[in-house]
């Protein structure tokens, strides 16, 4: 068993070491995966620079999802078999050859989906999927506003809304962006190397005029997007994407900055506009409340089978590529989901 040891932090070329992995049997509710692709997330980027408070100790195998087969399991995990082709989603360790994780985390999927697909399916679907239908209630006709909606997320989020009857507007940062959220549903591309999103929906809508905004950016964009919501309006983070930059040097600065340009709100603010802010994690939703993240995963699988979603997947590397993978990700080259493969 081999895995890539997240060893220190900054340039994902001096980041990264390919090591033996010697893992724990499978625990009664656990089952042991062997890989044969795994996802990135933005998350992984900011455990490389050092900004991400959650990732353990280094050297650690850091990664939340993985698609391969069920080798073996633990005494109380009777839903899956040895054998089963599987979506997964990870505390960490995904960027191995095989990895232990909780039965909760871990949902078959048919023999002819392809790995890359079902990476996407776990973390990012998942995540869209709580925050767009336990986190909202989102109604026919609403206007919903998805940052950086080229991401594996915000590709996610645009083809669930979309099944709504939502309006969308999307922000990108490219002409060919523009064009791929567009193709994906969104009613309103916004480049935001050109126009500020803020005062692009101002002039069509005006302020206070969005049903929900969905963020995964963070720092002064929640202040912009605060300004639009509508009474009753709700506004969900999922991420601070700005923290990370272009850079492959840890800022004591740049965080504090970002932190800064989220603002202070008074809880007496949102009961006056009757609006909300939502924060969704979903390792403390898998952690806390396992069966609603086997829910979330096993109906992303569903709409995925049926064919009301469709992942789409921007690269797939080889797992020689890895330090190459974090780079694209990391300076917003992709559109969807970028995959490792073993």
């Amino acid at each position: 068993m081999k895995a890539f040891y997240l060893v220190k932090n900054g340039k994902s070329e001096d980041a990264f070491e390919l090591r033996d992995l010697q893992l724990k049997e499978p625990g009664d509710d656990e089952v042991m995966i062997e890989v044969e692709a795994f996802g990135l997330n933005f998350a992984d980027v900011m455990a490389r620079l050092g900004y991400y408070k959650a990732c353990p100790p280094l050297p650690a195998v850091i990664g939340y999802d993985a698609a391969g087969r069920i080798i073996k399991k633990g005494k109380n995990v009777t839903d899956l078999e040895t054998g089963q082709k599987v979506t997964a989603l990870t505390r960490f360790g995904a960027y191995a050859t095989h990895v232990v994780t909780n039965k909760s985390g871990v949902v078959p999927v048919t023999e002819d989906t392809d790995a890359a697909t079902a990476t996407a399916l776990a973390t990012q679907y998942t995540t869209a999927y709580y925050a767009a239908e336990f986190s909202m209630n989102l109604q026919k006709g609403e206007h919903v506003l998805i940052q950086a909606a080229a991401g594996g997320v915000g590709t996610a989020l645009t083809q669930l809304i979309k099944r709504k009857g939502c309006i969308i507007y999307g922000t990108a940062g490219s002409k060919e962006k523009e064009k791929y959220i567009k193709n994906n549903g969104v009613d309103f591309p916004i480049n935001y190397r050109e126009q500020d999103f803020f005062e692009y929906i101002k002039s069509i809508r005006g302020e206070k005029s969005l049903d929900a905004v969905f963020d995964s950016i963070g720092g002064n964009y929640i202040k912009k997007s605060i300004k639009l919501l509508a009474p009753g309006g709700r506004l969900v983070i999922y991420g601070a994407a700005q923290i990370a930059g272009n850079s492959s040097k840890k800022s004591f600065l740049r965080p504090i900055k970002v932190l800064m340009g989220f603002g202070r709100y008074s809880p007496v603010k949102f009961f006056a506009e009757s609006q909300s802010l939502i924060g969704v994690n979903m390792l403390k939703t898998g952690d806390f409340k396992p069966e609603i993240l086997k829910k979330c995963m096993t109906d992303v699988v569903n709409l995925y089978n049926n064919g009301e979603i469709k992942p789409h997947i921007s690269r797939v590397f080889k797992a020689t590529e890895l330090s190459e993978a974090h780079n694209y990700l990391q300076k917003r080259q992709s559109v969807g989901k970028i995959v490792v493969k073993w």
